[in-house]
């Protein structure tokens, strides 16, 4: 949601930069879509704002956190999934959401399209 500047730019200054990414899943989810969120720190309160909105919209949340997982963990329903790095470390923590990603990615190529190449 952030590669488009115009909506990023707009939202920030018409509203608040917290809503930033709540306001574009209200706009563009749906009951069955899943908000991927990623936060080092926990505490980005426009990552809170989106867990809330995904919420609204009946959306189950998969958050990638660091550290004590903050307010954003705080956030999660039943049946959202946290992924935790326990690491004080934000370089490490990104690295390790990078091979997070990497696997999602790769288990969901699998699930669609069947066994890949290993």
């Amino acid at each position: 949601m952030t590669t488009d500047s115009s909506t990023l730019t707009s939202i920030a200054n018409d509203y608040h930069f917290s809503d930033v990414f709540a306001r574009q899943v209200r706009a563009l989810g749906q009951s069955g879509d899943v908000l991927l969120c990623i936060t080092t720190s926990g505490g980005s309160a426009n990552i809170v704002s989106a867990i809330e909105a995904a919420h609204d919209r009946d959306m189950p949340v998969v958050l990638l956190s660091g550290r004590d997982g903050g307010a954003a963990a705080v956030a999660l329903a039943q049946g959202d999934l946290e992924i935790r790095v326990p690491s004080g470390s934000t370089a490490r923590t990104q690295e390790v959401h990078i091979l997070v990603l990497h696997c999602l990615c790769d288990l969901i190529d699998r699930s669609l399209l069947g066994e890949g190449e290993e």
